[in-house]
């Protein structure tokens, strides 16, 4: 298929090369900034514009790979009446793009991407359209992305949003601070990366229910007080110590 990226971040980034991967053609990247449009454009052998009157309309899919808080503001200044457009958000609603074509839908990359990474990764896509027949050709595309493509709806799409944003975001903000508390306290945070590995592969064979371990599960007091007498001087991890603690004994 013929594809016209909007967009040039990380998302537009890893999503252009995996369609290139994929076999298909990208006719344009469209971006504000010609620096990051041009850089962005070499990278996937194509032209660029950063004028929305020189877009490219032979495309078969235009691709918004924009912040979610700029995908109205871009798709209200591109009138692109009968083409298939489609947002990357997974927390915005597809009829968001109404004002921009009569065909439009949602090709959600349920994945944290970088626009550095040198291997692309598996990308999990959740996939809608405004028609069936849009939600078919998207789901089709999607297809020859991933093997694994789903359909989600904006309500579906939205707490799987929240949930990734809890595994993912959430998950490494706590990375960030137990490698500040082991700099803080001289010990090395490298030693846990295998740690963080296996709990993480683990997910594949059973249900992060079934895996738990640790202090809190066996409600062993003795070191949890230790913990929390180590973290006397880092409160703010004592807090979620603390929360994580009873949230896990609570679920169990």
């Amino acid at each position: 298929m013929k594809i016209v990226i909007i967009g040039t971040g990380h998302v537009a980034t890893i999503l252009g090369r995996k369609i290139l991967a994929a076999g298909h053609e990208i006719l344009q990247v469209f971006g504000r900034n010609r620096l990051y449009a041009e850089a962005l454009a070499e990278t996937l052998s194509t032209t660029y514009t950063t004028d929305k009157s020189h877009l490219d309309f032979s495309a078969d899919i235009y691709i918004i790979a924009v912040s979610d808080t700029a995908i109205a503001e871009v798709a209200g200044a591109l009138p692109l009446d009968k083409k298939l457009v489609v947002h990357t958000a997974g927390s915005v609603s597809k009829e968001v793009l109404k004002p921009c074509s009569r065909n439009y839908g949602v090709l959600y990359p349920l994945q944290s991407l970088r626009r550095e990474m040198t291997v692309l990764p598996e990308i999990p896509f959740l996939v809608d359209g405004n028609t069936e027949d849009d939600r078919a050709l998207i789901a089709d595309f999607a297809g020859t992305l991933s093997n694994q493509v789903q359909y989600a709806g904006d309500e579906q799409r939205l707490k799987l949003h929240v949930a990734a944003v809890i595994v993912s975001n959430f998950s490494n903000h706590l990375y960030t601070l137990a490698q500040q508390f082991c700099m803080q306290e001289k010990v090395d945070f490298n030693m846990l990366l295998p740690l963080i590995t296996a709990i993480a592969e683990r997910l594949y064979q059973f249900s992060p229910f079934e895996v738990q371990t640790g202090p809190a599960i066996r409600r062993d007091e003795a070191t949890i007080q230790k913990h929390l007498e180590v973290l006397q001087q880092h409160e703010s991890l004592k807090e979620l110590y603390i929360v994580f603690t009873k949230s896990i004994q609570s679920v169990h």
